[in-house]
C-alpha cells in the first residue's frame, strides 16, 4: 500500500506555503485499508522528525511544529496495509514563503491621475556568478507578467490575483533555475491595471483600491538576493498595451513593441503588512477551442467557438502595417441570428458607458501573433472588424479559470442530460476565476448568495476548496462592525457606493459565511475552516439578533413574544430570480415586510451555528445556538404555517421548510409539494435560493417519479429547456435568451442539478471520510454512470435497467467502505474494489 496525491494544506507540492503548519493528506493506492501510517519531515536537507507508527486509518496529518520562512521541506509517508504490511514510502516536497523582505515597493508611472493610462513596462539587468536554487519571490498593484531573459515565468494568468488589496495582497513564488544563465540577465516586468486600478463590477468603478501601479520583487540564489526590485530600474508607458482593462478590453499596437523610450522609477512606501503568499490554485489557461466563421443575415464576420467559457481569443494572421483587427466578445446572437452583446449590457449604471469586451490590434507587417494580456471576457462568439483578409486567418478562444482538476462525471441514456451536465461543469469553470463569481462577464463579482447555493455541488465538481477558503477571507475581511456580511467580496467599489450599502445584508447571502464554511468541513473534516471563520459567524448571527428586534410601525406593540424571532425588516433579495414572478415587484413587496426566506435563513444558520460550535468544542455557544434555534423554529411555525403545514402556491416555502428542518411534517409537506408540481404539469417555480434542494428532497420522501419528471422536462421554465434552446452553460434566469433583458447566459446557480445527478441519480454521497450510496434509478434513463474523486480517492457508481432487474456497478478506492442502500431497500456495506449487484426491479 501506498500513499498518492499527497498535499499539503489542499495543495500540490505548492512554492510558498503561507500558513506555517500545515495539513499533509493523501489517499491510498493498493490493499483494501489503511491500517497504520508513519512519517519522517525533512528540512532544507535534514531530518527533523520521525514519528512512530501510528495506528490509524486517517489520512492526514497537522504536522506537529511550525516552520520558518522559505524552509523546503520534504514530508516522507509509509502506509500499513490491513494485514500490518509496511508499504513502499512516497513524498510531497513544499516550501514555505518569504517574511522579510530586501526589496523595495517601486512605482514605474511618472505621475498618478483618474486618466487611464497605458501598460508599464519595467526592465532591470543584473548578473548572476553561479547558478543554483532559484526562487523569484513577485507581486503588484495591478496586474504583471515577467519575463527573464525572454523567457515568460510561469504561466499564473492575472497574476497576483484578486483581493481587497488594502488588507491583503498575494505574492507568488516561481522557480526560475532554468531560465538565468552566469552573468548577465535581464529582467522585464508588465503591469496592467487589473482589479487594482481598472473597472469593477456592473457599475464599472475603476480606482477602487488606488490611483498607482507598483512592483515588488525579490529573485535569491541559493537563498541569497541576486536581484531585488529598488530605485535602479528604469520604466517605460511607450510599450505595445496602449490600453488594458479587464472589463473593457485591451488596445495593442504591435509596432511598438521595440521600446525605446525609458525613465527612472520611483521608490514607494506601501508596507509589506498585508502581503500574503498565494494559498489558493493559481489561474491558468485550460481548454484551446478553434473558431468556425459563421453567416450571419447582417454579413458581419462572426466566429462561433462552439462553448460559452470566460477567457480571450488569440490569432494568427498576416497583414499590411498599421491594419487594424476589432473583436468584440458576445455570449449569443440576436432573435435575427446576428451578433449581439444586448444581454450583458449593464445599461445607464455604469460609468464607463458599457462592458464592451472589446480588444483592438495594430498590426506589424507580415506575420502577426496576438492574445490579450490582462482582459478576460465571457463570450462564446467573437465578431471582428477588419480590412485584413482572413481567408487563412486562424482564431482561437482559451478558457481561463482556477486551476481546479474536476473530480466529478456523469453520462447517462439522455444526451440532453448529458449536455445539462456539461452546462453545469462549464459555469462553473467560468466562474471561478480566482474567486467565485456570479457571472463572467458584466459583474463577475464575488457574490455571496451564489458561492453558498453553489458550495455543495461545485466542491463535488471540481477541487475548489482553495477558492472557496482563499475567498471566504475576503468575506471576513469586509465583514462590517455590525456583523453584516457583505453581497459582494472583495469590494468592487471604493468605500461601498449608496447602492451597495443599501443592500447589504441580505438574508440567503450573508449566511454564505456560515453554511460554506460547514460544507467544506463536511467534504474535509478539517475544523480549521471553521476555525477561521468562526468569528464571523457569531457577527452575522448577531446583526441578525438585532435585525430580528426591529419591528415594522404595525407590529411594535404587538405582545407575542415569538416575533423577537421573526426578521421582518432589512434589504432581503428572498428567492430571486423565480420564473412567475416578476424581480422588480418582489423586491417592491420585501422592502415592506421582510421575506419568510429570511426568518428560515436566520434559524438555518443558528442550527448551523451550533452544531460548529459543538465541532469546535464551545459547548456554552453550542447550548445558546441551539436554544436560540429553537425559538426561531417556534416563531416560524407559529407565523408562517398552520401548526407545521406550509402554506402558500411558492415551491420554495416548502422546500425551505423541509430542508432546514422548519417543521416535524415534512412527510406531509413534502406530499402537498408533490401534488402542487403533480397539478402544474411538472414545472417549477423556484429560484435562485431554493432549486438546490428540489429534486434531492423529492427522492427523498419517495417522489422519484416526479424529481426525473422535472429533469427531463422540456417547456420552460426547466433545465432542458436551456438545452434545447442550444445552451452550453446554465442561464441565470429560467427565461434566459427569451428574457429579452440583461440576462447572463453563463450563472452557476440553477447548475446545482449537477450536484443532484451525482449525489441523487447515481446516489454518491460524501461526508467526512464516509461514504454511503443510495441510488435513485428511473424508467425514464436506461442508464446512469457517475464518478467522484473524493478525499478518500475515485468513487464509482452506475446503474442499468436489464429485462426485469437493474444491475448496479460501484467501485471504492483502497482504504474506503461504504454504506450501500439499494431501491429495494437492502442494506450492503462495501470495502476496496468493484461491486456488482442486482435487484428486481420495484
Amino acid at each position: 500500500m501506498k500513499a498518492v496525491n499527497l498535499k499539503a494544506d489542499q495543495l500540490t507540492a505548492p512554492l510558498g506555503l503561507e500558513n506555517r503548519r500545515p495539513v499533509i493528506s493523501w489517499n491510498c493506492s493498493g490493499g483494501i485499508r489503511q491500517s497504520a501510517y508513519e512519517y519522517r519531515i525533512i528540512v532544507n536537507d535534514t531530518e527533523r522528525f520521525s514519528s512512530e507508527k501510528i495506528d490509524s486509518d486517517e489520512m492526514s496529518f497537522l504536522c506537529p511544529f511550525g516552520f520558518a520562512e522559505k524552509d523546503r521541506v520534504e514530508i516522507c509517508i509509509c502506509l500499513f496495509d490491513e494485514n500490518g504490511e509496511k508499504g513502499e514510502e512516497s513524498s510531497l516536497h513544499f516550501e514555505m514563503g518569504i517574511a522579510f523582505w530586501k526589496a523595495r515597493w517601486i512605482d514605474p508611472e511618472p505621475e498618478h491621475g483618474r486618466e487611464r493610462q497605458p501598460a508599464s513596462v519595467l526592465k532591470k539587468e543584473f548578473r548572476v556568478a553561479g547558478t543554483g536554487r532559484a526562487r523569484l519571490y513577485i507581486t503588484c498593484h495591478g496586474l504583471y507578467r515577467v519575463f527573464i531573459n525572454k523567457q515568460r515565468v510561469g504561466d499564473f494568468v492575472l497574476a497576483p490575483g484578486t483581493d481587497d488589496y488594502r488588507r491583503r495582497l498575494q505574492y507568488q513564488v516561481y522557480d526560475v533555475g532554468d531560465m538565468l544563465r552566469e552573468g548577465a540577465n535581464l529582467i522585464e516586468v508588465v503591469i496592467g491595471d487589473g482589479w487594482y486600478r481598472g473597472n469593477n463590477g456592473i457599475d464599472g468603478h475603476n480606482h477602487v483600491f488606488g490611483d498607482d501601479l507598483a512592483l515588488l520583487c525579490q529573485l535569491e540564489v541559493s537563498g541569497e538576493p541576486v536581484l531585488i526590485s529598488d530605485e535602479s530600474w528604469f520604466a517605460s508607458q511607450d510599450g505595445p498595451i496602449r490600453f488594458t482593462d479587464m472589463e473593457i478590453g485591451e488596445v495593442y499596437d504591435s509596432r511598438r513593441e521595440e521600446i525605446s523610450t525609458w525613465h527612472e522609477v520611483k521608490p514607494a512606501d506601501y508596507g509589506y503588512e498585508q502581503l500574503v503568499c498565494s494559498d489558493e490554485v493559481f489561474i491558468k489557461e485550460h481548454e484551446i477551442f478553434e473558431g468556425r466563421r459563421i453567416a450571419v443575415p447582417d454579413q458581419s464576420i462572426v466566429y462561433d467557438f462552439g462553448q460559452n467559457l470566460a477567457g480571450y481569443t488569440s490569432f494568427v494572421l498576416n497583414a499590411e502595417e498599421g491594419q487594424k483587427i476589432t473583436i468584440w466578445h458576445g455570449e449569443t446572437l440576436d432573435e435575427n441570428g446576428n451578433f449581439t452583446q444586448r444581454n450583458i449590457d449593464p445599461g445607464k449604471r455604469n460609468k464607463n458607458g458599457g462592458i464592451p469586451q472589446k480588444t483592438e490590434y495594430i498590426c506589424r507587417q507580415g506575420l502577426n501573433v496576438y492574445q490579450p494580456s490582462f482582459s478576460i471576457f465571457g463570450f462564446r462568439y467573437i465578431r471582428v472588424e477588419t480590412d485584413i483578409d482572413l481567408t487563412d486567418a486562424q482564431f482561437r478562444a482559451a478558457a481561463v479559470y482556477s486551476d481546479m482538476e474536476q473530480t466529478a462525471g456523469f453520462r447517462c441514456s439522455n444526451e440532453e442530460v448529458n449536455q445539462l451536465f456539461h452546462n453545469c461543469v462549464w459555469s462553473m469553470k467560468s466562474n471561478f476565476v480566482d474567486i467565485p463569481t456570479d457571472c463572467p462577464h458584466r459583474e463577475r463579482s464575488g457574490w455571496t448568495g451564489d458561492a453558498a447555493v453553489f458550495v455543495r455541488t461545485g466542491l463535488l465538481l471540481h477541487d475548489c476548496y482553495t477558492v472557496y477558503r482563499k475567498w471566504l477571507k475576503e468575506c471576513v475581511l469586509n465583514q462590517k462592525k455590525n456583523g453584516i456580511i457583505t453581497n459582494v467580496a472583495p469590494p468592487i467599489s471604493r468605500d461601498g457606493d449608496f447602492y451597495s450599502k443599501f443592500i447589504d445584508g441580505s438574508t440567503g447571502w450573508g449566511d454564505a459565511i456560515v453554511i460554506i464554511p460547514y460544507n467544506m468541513y463536511r467534504f474535509s473534516g478539517d475544523r480549521r475552516i471553521l476555525e477561521e471563520n468562526y468569528d464571523a459567524m457569531k457577527g452575522w448571527i448577531g446583526y441578525l439578533n438585532g435585525l430580528a428586534k426591529k419591528k415594522k410601525m404595525r407590529n411594535m406593540f404587538r405582545r407575542e413574544r415569538y416575533r423577537d424571532y421573526i426578521i421582518e425588516t432589512g434589504f432581503h433579495w428572498g428567492e430571486w430570480c423565480q420564473p412567475d414572478v416578476d424581480s422588480t415587484s418582489e423586491l417592491k413587496e420585501n422592502l415592506k415586510t421582510a421575506p419568510k426566506s429570511a426568518t428560515a435563513y436566520y434559524f438555518y444558520s443558528c442550527r448551523l451555528l451550533s452544531e460548529i460550535a459543538e465541532i469546535l468544542g464551545r459547548t456554552e455557544d453550542a447550548a445558546e445556538y441551539r436554544s436560540l434555534s429553537g425559538r426561531i423554529r417556534e416563531a416560524y411555525i407559529r407565523a408562517f404555517t398552520d401548526d407545521g403545514i406550509v402554506r402558500g402556491d411558492r415551491q420554495c416555502d416548502y422546500l425551505r421548510a423541509i430542508e432546514f428542518d422548519l417543521t416535524d411534517r415534512k412527510e406531509e409537506n413534502a406530499a402537498l409539494l408533490n401534488e402542487m408540481l403533480v397539478r402544474s404539469g411538472y414545472h417549477l417555480n423556484t429560484g435562485f435560493l431554493s432549486t438546490q434542494y428540489l429534486c434531492p428532497v423529492l427522492c427523498r420522501y419517495g417522489y422519484a417519479e416526479t424529481a426525473y419528471r422535472l429533469l427531463l422536462q422540456t417547456e420552460n421554465p426547466s433545465w432542458l429547456h436551456q438545452v434545447r434552446k442550444g445552451a452550453t452553460t446554465v442561464w441565470e434566469n429560467w427565461n434566459g435568451i427569451e428574457s429579452g433583458g440583461n440576462a447572463s447566459l453563463n450563472h452557476y446557480s440553477y447548475g446545482t442539478i449537477a450536484g443532484w445527478l451525482i449525489s441523487g441519480v447515481c446516489g454518491i454521497e460524501y461526508e467526512n471520510r464516509n461514504i454511503r450510496i443510495r441510488p435513485c434509478p428511473d424508467r425514464s434513463l436506461v442508464y446512469a454512470q457517475a464518478f467522484y474523486k473524493s478525499p478518500e480517492g475515485m468513487i464509482r457508481s452506475s446503474w442499468r435497467y436489464s429485462g426485469e432487474g437493474i444491475d448496479f456497478e460501484f467501485e471504492l478506492p483502497a482504504g474506503a467502505a461504504a454504506e450501500v442502500v439499494l431501491p429495494d431497500r437492502t442494506e450492503h456495506t462495501l470495502t476496496a474494489g468493484v461491486h456488482h449487484l442486482t435487484v428486481k426491479q420495484i
